[in-house]
Order: structure tokens, then C-alpha cells, then sequence
């Protein structure tokens, strides 16, 4: 088998613990990884302030995927490629998630909006990405520059009913996925996890066999699809393990380091764990 030079990981219920922490055990894992000449960054739904707090930490010196492959910025979060949701489809999406009952918020490069500064989900958002939001009145004044639209909802069916009815109205005029159970992301049209692992690809002169990448959900699945190992988080759900071409411990129980330390520096070569 080609021996893996990237590796690629989703960050969160991938990296970082259900909690949002970045263990010792997995600092400890990349700085390993760079040790033996394997290279490493991280391919997230975050926008790219969401990051920040990575880098030092892994010493991370790659380009970055924000934004669900929407962005790509250096390490010192400079933008590199950058797309935008059209504005249209923006506006739908956001009037589309408030009708289903979900909170709506928009986030450009920069800033990260928000209407309901009560909503359920914004004190778990900003102590993921370590971002204070803006309270506006009104998304219209932002549309044109939107990178992300996000609807979050306790209620995962609705989301998911949500989800269908978003697709079957954009028609390909944005992507629309789950980045985790309770959100539900509308990021740049033509543009996923998936175009960031072939962009690296392609910058670093990586084969595609040669890379490793690591997720969660079904925005992975992307991923999966353009690089030569696959691994799926015990989280995971049941459809993202069997599309990967390995399944390790969940993202509370240290997965992402057990499965560097076993697949990638020391993988087996006919193993799959099911």
C-alpha cells in the first residue's frame, strides 16, 4: 500500500472532544506525525477564526479548509481562496431555516451574525470557535458577502426534513449538509471537503492514494471520496463507517490519536476494524 504523507482531519467530533477540547494525546499524535515526515492540517465546517486556536498548538504550517472547502487560509488565517454563497440563494436559505423554526445565523470571513443572541445553540458556538458574535436586526445588509449560512435546532428531524427541502429549493445553487447533528450548513455552491483535499492535493504535489483523512459526518463523506484512506470516528454515524475504509474509537474516547498511532504511523495492511 502507498504510504500515507497527509493526513487531513475534520476538527469537530473528529480532533477535538464532544467538549471542544484539543487532548494532550492528540497534540501529542501530530506532533508525532510531523516527526516521521507525515504532513497535517485540518479540513472543518468552522469559519476560519474557528481555527485559530489549532495552530499553535499542532504547529500547524498548512493551508487550512474553512468553511467546509468554501475557504482555504494560511495557518496565520490569510486568505488564499475564498468563495461566497450567492447572495439569492443566501437569502432563501435564510428565510427557508427561520419557516422550519431554526435559528439562523450568517457568517462572512470575519464575523460570525446572529439574530437571537438566546438561541440554543450560540454559547456551544462560541466556545467552539472562540468568536463573540454581532447581534443585527436585519441579515439583508450581509447577504452578498456570505460564506456560511447556518440553521441550528435541537430538533435534529426537523433539521433533517429541513435539509431535503433546502436541496429540492437551491438546486445546486448552494451546498447544503449537516455538519453536525444540530446544524445545518449552506456553504458555497461546486465547493465541499472534498475540492479542499484535491486543492492540497494539487498544491503539495500529494497524490491522491497518498492521503489520509479522518471525519464524522456526512459533509466527510467528501473527503472520503478523494483521498486513498478513509477513517470514520466511532461517533460516526452508521452510513459514514461503512463508506470508510476504517472505523476507530469515538472522539470521547481518544479515536483520532488511536487511529494515527494505528493506520497511519503503524497501520496494519489487512485490517478493518467494523
Amino acid at each position: 500500500m502507498t504510504r500515507i504523507s497527509l493526513v487531513i482531519s475534520d476538527v469537530d467530533g473528529t480532533l477535538v472532544t464532544p467538549d471542544k477540547r484539543l487532548t494532550d494525546a492528540s497534540v501529542r499524535t501530530v506532533r508525532s506525525l510531523h516527526e516521521h515526515g507525515v504532513a497535517f492540517t485540518v479540513n472543518s465546517s468552522r469559519p476560519p477564526m474557528g481555527l485559530r486556536m489549532l495552530v499553535e498548538p499542532l504547529s500547524l504550517k498548512l493551508p487550512l479548509g474553512a468553511f467546509s472547502g468554501g475557504a482555504i487560509v494560511q495557518p496565520n488565517l490569510e486568505v488564499i481562496e475564498q468563495h461566497l454563497v450567492p447572495a439569492p440563494a443566501a437569502r432563501q436559505s435564510a428565510d427557508l431555516l427561520a419557516t422550519f423554526g431554526a435559528d439562523v445565523w450568517l457568517f462572512t470571513t470575519s464575523r460570525w451574525l446572529i439574530r437571537n443572541p438566546a438561541g440554543d445553540y450560540v454559547a456551544r458556538e462560541r466556545q467552539s470557535i472562540l468568536t463573540e458574535p454581532t447581534v443585527v436586526a436585519d441579515f439583508d445588509p450581509y447577504f452578498a458577502h456570505a460564506s456560511k449560512i447556518v440553521g441550528s435546532s435541537k430538533d435534529f428531524a426537523m433539521l433533517a426534513e429541513c435539509e431535503a427541502a433546502l436541496r429540492n429549493s437551491l438546486g445546486g445553487q448552494a451546498s447544503v449538509a449537516r455538519s453536525q447533528p444540530y446544524y445545518l450548513d449552506v456553504t458555497p455552491p461546486k465547493f465541499d471537503k472534498g475540492t479542499f483535499v484535491q486543492a492540497l492535493s494539487k498544491r503539495l504535489a500529494v497524490r491522491p492514494e497518498a492521503i489520509a483523512v479522518l471525519g464524522d459526518m456526512e459533509n466527510d463523506l467528501a473527503m472520503f471520496g478523494k483521498a486513498g484512506l478513509s477513517i470514520a470516528m466511532g461517533n460516526a454515524s452508521a452510513d459514514v463507517k461503512r463508506q470508510a475504509n476504517y472505523v476507530t474509537a469515538s472522539n470521547a474516547d481518544e479515536g483520532f490519536a488511536l487511529a494515527i498511532e494505528r493506520y497511519i504511523l503503524d497501520r496494519p495492511r489487512n485490517e478493518r476494524i467494523a
